[in-house]
C-alpha cells in the first residue's frame, strides 16, 4: 500500500559505535539506559515509602530483574512464538544475537526473580513488585525505541500520513507501530502508574495496574502492528501479543479489586 504522503524511515545504524570487532549497538544501549533509569527511580521511590534498601540490595534487585527478563524473554519468545522451530534446531536457542524475546515471557521470568530475591532478603513481595513494575515502562520505552531503530517489529500496511517504509518490510508504507507502543506502554503507562504512587493505595496496587494497562495498550497496538509471518492470526481476529495480554488484564483487575476489597475489610474491623 502506497502513500505519497509517507515520512521517510530515518534509517539509522543499529551499531553506533565499532572497535575493530566488537559492535556495540543502539538495542543494547536501551537495555542499560532502561536498568540504569530503574536503578535510580527505585531508590528514590523506596526512600519515599520508607522501604529500607540498600545499594548493595537494590543492585542485587537489577541484576535478579534483568537476569528474569533476559532469561524469561527468550524461553517465553521459544515456547509462545517459534516452538517447532527451536525443537528442530535446539543450538538455536542459544543463538541470541538472531532476536528473538517475547515480553510476556520476561514478564513471568521477571515476577520469578523478584519473588526469588523477596525470599532471600526478607522483603515483602507486592512492595518490591511495585517498586518494579512503576519503572517497567521506562523499559519499555527505551526498548520500543531500539526496535524502531532496528527497522522491526514494524506495523501493518496503511495509508495513514505518518506511514513508513522500513527497510525490511517491503516496498508497503506502514505504521510506525513501535513508536506507538513508546508512547502508550512507555510515557503513557509511567505516568498513569506514577500518578497512582502518589497516592496510598493498598501493596501490590502498582503492580496489578501494570498489568492492567500494559495489557489494554499492547492489545489496541496490536491492531496496528504486523502479526508474525510463521504466526498470522489465531481465532481469525487475534495475534498472539493480543491472546498473551488477556490473563494481564484478567489476573489484574481480580487481584487489584481483591487487594482493595481486603483493604477495606481490614480497616473496618478497627473503626
Amino acid at each position: 500500500m502506497e502513500s505519497v504522503f509517507a515520512i521517510p524511515y530515518p534509517e539509522i545504524d543499529p551499531v553506533f559505535f565499532r572497535l575493530g570487532p566488537l559492535a556495540f549497538r543502539w538495542y543494547g544501549l536501551m537495555y542499560l539506559l532502561g536498568l540504569g533509569a530503574a536503578y535510580f527511580l527505585i531508590k528514590s521511590r523506596a526512600s519515599q515509602k520508607n522501604l529500607s534498601l540498600s545499594s548493595e540490595q537494590l543492585s542485587d534487585l537489577i541484576v535478579f530483574a534483568a537476569f528474569g527478563v533476559f532469561l524469561g524473554g527468550r524461553l517465553g519468545y521459544i515456547l509462545f512464538y517459534n516452538p517447532t522451530f527451536y525443537m528442530e534446531n535446539p543450538l538455536k536457542i542459544l543463538a541470541v544475537w538472531e532476536g528473538g524475546m517475547s515480553f510476556h515471557g520476561g514478564l513471568v521470568g521477571t515476577c520469578v526473580a523478584l519473588w526469588i530475591f523477596s525470599h532471600r532478603r526478607g522483603f515483602p513481595l507486592l512492595s518490591i513488585a511495585d517498586l518494579a513494575a512503576g519503572a517497567v515502562p521506562i523499559g519499555l520505552g527505551f526498548g520500543r525505541l531500539g526496535n524502531f531503530i532496528n527497522g522491526e517489529l514494524y506495523g501493518r500496511a496503511t495509508d495513514v500520513s505518518w506511514c513508513m517504509v522500513f527497510p525490511q518490510g517491503g516496498p508497503d508504507c506502514r505504521h510506525p507501530s513501535q513508536l506507538y507502543e513508546a508512547l502508550l506502554e512507555g510515557l503513557l503507562l509511567f505516568l498513569i502508574l506514577t500518578v497512582i504512587n502518589r497516592r496510598q493505595t493498598p501493596p501490590g496496587t502498582i503492580f496489578w495496574s501494570f498489568l492492567i494497562g500494559y495489557g489494554f495498550a499492547r492489545f489496541f497496538i496490536e491492531q496496528f502492528r504486523q502479526p508474525d509471518s510463521h504466526i498470522g492470526f489465531l481465532f481469525n481476529t487475534l495475534t498472539m501479543g493480543q491472546l498473551l495480554c488477556l490473563p494481564m488484564i484478567l489476573i489484574g483487575t481480580i487481584m487489584l479489586l481483591r487487594g482493595y476489597w481486603t483493604s477495606k475489610t481490614a480497616n473496618s474491623r478497627f473503626k
